[in-house]
């Protein structure tokens, strides 16, 4: 390091040091050079992520003197920015020496990267675009001006407003600049712009056509198209050394994260084994400086390999019915009117979108398991603390654990640990509403996928293979699965395997139910979704409330289980669950009232429903003879939910042995926890005979091989028999 480099790097640390003080907000004229010069590429790496810190700092503490809280505020806090930078950058880009335009050019770079508004407000001045396209005349034999130009230009074509002052020249100047062979480094890092000009002018295009096209619109990908630049960047990507990322490596990475986005591309990358290897090495295995510093100040490695492998793996958005409905309407609208159905265009569409359906993604997931994808996952959330890595790496996870036969893979490479440092990440850095024990993080629908790449795996997988033996790992994950359980904009598949997951956790142990059971609105919410019209949610629901009752002594009381006055919905519901259509859910909610039937206090109030109603009896006979019918002159359903439930049953449904024991359990249970009222009794017992209980039970007996059926069903008929019943077996 020669001694001017070390000064500079000496008054780097001193501006770090001062930065640390929150009242910090100015720079002084000789600070202000140091940082504009740190940038050069001639400059260490330690010496560049210390400015980046700094930079990132200073435009921070400026925004938070006017707070973005109004557009006019906003456009202030970009003018302090302004203000603070444009005169001394403009200075630099306009000599004619190489040191100061490319220090402008390098600056000017990492401030987009930093506060892209700011950047963007200069460039946009009167002037500085000019300054910028004569750059090429002044210096046209100057390599490391002419990368950093490109580097400039691909950051402001990253942005609508700066694209449209993009012209025509500086385009053909990209495009000569890609198509020459002698320096690959300016080869892609032209090729970088252009393929941001060309998908954010396709962007602009589409989100506004009847503008006028702008230069970026028409940028002809340096004549090559994509397949040219992909097979560039990955050869890029090939050459470069493994020991630390370059310029050019940066350039492809970033240049493959915007071309990955097309079903085609995402083909032609899965399927090189050999790339995709050196591609997972550009994260590296632990910290190193260039991951040290922040991720949001640019794209980095690290982010852009994350960012590709998420594009590679990720399926179509799943539509709503709604949704789905509306996207035939427009695909007929955009049909020639009076066409050939089987047109050209409409072919090329479809097989296009063929690449994207869910057999290639899950074909391409494979073949990135394969080529080692979960060590630069499971690296990348270990070495960065960034938000947008780790976010990237949980919706990549998510995508890849929808293979059902890849999930105990991703289990063995660390995935469900990955996730969880993920998921903790998002809880501790969100913010909340309320305060003390009522307080709740408050997060995007993003941060929901984390969570939902969790459960997906905590669904088939014991807890202890996804959090290991300790049960501490476990009860932290109930936290987010409840969150993501009763937040307003998760989906019906996201409540549904939340559900799932917790149904799995409280199977582990009755302290894992009883946490369970006393998280915030979870059980509040689950009741809601047990008399929802979707099968599988209300499935789901009704096996958790079974678990939670057999493992939460307060959720057996809350269902009537206890001492005092049992909640006559609750319990009402649970019985009306025994008689739907869908045995999963009867056979969850025969067991749930199974369990509550062993209080008596339970009982009673079971033989008020009787009384009230006259089918509790009927339902408990039907799990074990489903040919047995209510009386007809009492209602026709014990809850709501069971008379929708029922309205389009084409056939009776079938008991099996499961449900059979669980009828037997329930009944048994009801006739000796009333066996304190005679009078109750003598009448249960009477209307098992009206109905055919008895002789369905009889039947039980007689040809069951299950010596716990056998008991159940023994004691019910003694109970009978002792209310004046007579039995033939």
């Amino acid at each position: 390091m020669s001694k001017i480099t070390e000064a500079a790097d000496v008054d780097l640390d001193i501006i770090l040091k001062k930065s640390q003080d929150k009242t910090w907000n100015s720079l002084l004229p000789d600070e202000l050079q140091h940082l504009v010069l740190a940038f050069l590429p001639t400059q260490p790496l330690a010496s560049r992520s210390k400015a980046y810190i700094v930079l990132s700092v200073f435009c921070q503490r400026l925004r938070e003197l006017k707070p973005k809280s109004t557009k006019e505020e906003s456009d202030a806090s970009t003018e302090s920015l302004l203000n603070a930078f444009a005169s001394s950058l403009i200075q630099k880009l306009g000599e004619t020496a190489e040191p100061d335009v490319l220090a402008g050019l390098t600056f000017f770079t990492a401030l987009f990267q930093t506060d892209w508004q700011a950047a963007s407000a200069i460039l946009l001045q009167d002037g500085v675009y000019e300054i910028l396209e004569d750059v090429p005349d002044v210096l046209p034999s100057s390599a490391p001006v002419s990368i950093a130009l490109a580097h400039l230009l691909a950051q402001a074509a990253g942005h609508k407003t700066c694209r449209a002052v993009v012209s025509i020249q500086a385009v053909k100047w990209l495009e000569g600049k890609a198509r020459q062979k002698e320096d690959g480094a300016l080869r892609a890092a032209a090729a970088v712009a252009l393929v941001k000009l060309n998908k954010g002018g396709i962007a602009d295009a589409a989100s506004n056509p009847l503008a006028t096209v702008s230069p970026a619109s028409s940028v002809g990908n340096a004549g090559g198209g994509d397949d040219d630049l992909v097979k560039l960047m990955k050869g890029l990507v090939l050459d470069s050394p493994a020991s630390s990322p370059t310029s050019s490596i940066q350039d492809a990475v970033e240049g493959l994260a915007y071309l990955s986005a097309d079903p085609k591309i995402k083909e032609m990358l899965s399927s090189d084994e050999k790339f995709l290897s050196r591609l997972f090495t550009v994260i590296p295995r632990r910290k190193t400086l260039w991951s040290e510093s922040p991720d949001d100040v640019g794209m980095t490695p690290l982010y852009g390999t994350i960012l590709i492998i998420t594009n590679l793996c990720g399926y179509r958005p799943r539509l709503t019915e709604e949704e789905a409905q509306i996207a035939k309407l427009r695909k007929l609208a955009k049909a020639p009117s009076g066409g050939d159905p089987g047109s050209t265009k409409l072919v090329e569409v479809t097989a296009e979108s063929m690449l994207d359906d869910n057999a290639h993604v899950l074909a391409r997931g494979q073949k990135l398991l394969k080529a080692g994808v979960m060590d630069a996952l499971t690296s990348a959330v270990k070495i960065s603390e960034s938000r947008a890595v780790r976010l990237s790496v949980g919706k990549a996870l998510l995508s890849l654990i929808e293979d059902n036969s890849s999930r105990g893979k991703i289990l063995q490479s660390g995935g469900a640990k990955a996730l969880t440092t993920v998921i903790h990440g998002i809880l501790s850095s969100a913010p909340t509403t309320g305060s003390g024990k009522s307080a709740k993080p408050q997060f995007d629908v993003a941060d929901l996928e984390s969570i939902q790449a969790l459960a997906k795996l905590s669904i088939t997988a014991s807890p202890v293979q996804v959090f290991g033996p300790n049960a501490g790992a476990l009860y932290d994950a109930i936290r987010p699965f409840n969150l993501m359980l009763t937040h307003p904009s998760a989906t019906l598949l996201q409540q549904f395997e939340a559900i799932m997951a917790l149904t799995n956790l409280s199977s582990a142990s009755p302290e894992s139910a009883d946490k369970i059971a006393h998280a915030d609105g979870l059980l509040n919410k689950v009741e809601l979704l047990m008399l929802e019209d979707h099968t599988l949610i209300r499935r789901a629901s009704v096996e958790l409330v079974c678990n939670l009752v057999a493992g939460s002594e307060d959720v057996f009381d809350k269902y009537g289980g206890g001492t005092g006055e049992p909640p006559k919905r609750k319990l009402q519901v649970l019985v009306a669950l025994c008689d739907v259509d869908d045995m999963p859910t009867r056979t969850a909610a025969g067991g749930a009232v199974a369990t509550i039937t062993s209080s008596p206090m339970a009982c009673h109030h079971l033989l008020d429903l009787q009384k009230e109603r006259g089918r509790v009896l009927a339902i408990f006979g039907q799990l074990i003879d489903p040919t047995i019918i209510p009386p007809s002159d009492h209602d026709s359903g014990v809850a709501e939910v069971d008379d929708e439930e029922n309205s389009g049953a084409t056939e009776p449904a079938r008991s099996d042995e499961g449900l059979v024991h669980r009828g037997a359990m329930c009944v048994r249970n009801f006739f000796s926890g009333i066996k304190d009222d005679a009078e109750g009794s003598k009448m249960l017992a009477q209307e098992a005979q009206k109905i055919g209980l008895v002789r369905a039970m009889a039947k039980v007996f007689k040809e069951s091989e299950n010596r716990s059926v056998l008991r159940l069903v023994a004691e019910a008929l003694k109970c009978m028999m002792e209310n004046g019943i007579t039995i033939q077996l």
